[in-house]
């Protein structure tokens, strides 16, 4: 254990001063990664349960009592099932209130998107950050090499040219789990959307049905 923790230090320390904003990188990209997997899961378990909730009341038709569950939750589902009842009650067609709660899904999609995007971002950086500090120890290795015995040339070129590498492969190391975190979030929201879009037409329906039951 304390030898691989010796050639981990050892590794960062040689790749020279590059290593630290890709360090940086990689610990803004954990934790967003971790705040915005949180959130997701909170948002998805919130949802899951209000839909549970509601569904039953809605279709018996009991508009109230399913407003008033809604209301004393922060769901996103319970925000677009107010935003329907609301207009449901001076609509006259499907339309209008079924496009009120679309128009509450697409303000909810900002809210479970935000801050995924730098994920892929920081990835790019991360190996942009590691090929440029590749090529500045290039640059010094052979600048150094031109200035020294022809007989060690090659030993110290080796040398050096090893030690550039260390950041490309350390901005690597930090770029592809990047971007793995960011396909994981991004399934996951994908699939918060799609419930809501199926949970949205399900509302839809049962509100249509109770206005053509008491037209």
């Amino acid at each position: 254990m304390n030898e691989m923790l010796n050639t981990l230090i050892h590794f960062f320390q040689s790749g020279g001063p590059f290593m630290y904003p890709i360090l940086a990188v990689l610990a803004i990209g954990l934790s967003i990664t971790i705040e915005r997997y949180l959130h997701l899961s909170s948002a998805k378990m919130k949802n899951r349960r209000m839909i549970a909730k509601l569904l039953p009341l809605m279709e018996k038709g009991e508009l109230n009592s399913a407003a008033k569950i809604a209301k004393e939750s922060n769901s996103t589902v319970s925000k677009i099932l107010l935003q329907g009842i609301e207009h449901f009650k001076s609509a006259r067609r499907r339309d209008d209130f079924e496009a009120a709660m679309e128009e509450s899904i697409m303000e909810a999609i900002p809210r479970l998107e935000k801050r995924t995007h730098y994920l892929a971002m920081f990835a790019n950086i991360a190996t942009l950050l590691g090929l440029l500090g590749t090529i500045i120890g290039l640059i010094k290795a052979f600048t150094a090499v031109a200035q020294v015995d022809p007989s060690m040339k090659a030993e110290i070129l080796s040398t050096s040219i090893s030690v550039a590498m260390n950041t490309t492969a350390f901005g690597l190391i930090v770029a592809i789990p990047l971007l793995f975190f960011y396909t994981v979030l991004q399934t996951k929201t994908t699939e918060i959307i799609d419930s809501l879009e199926m949970t949205t037409v399900k509302f839809v329906n049962l509100l249509s049905r109770v206005k053509n039951a008491n037209p």
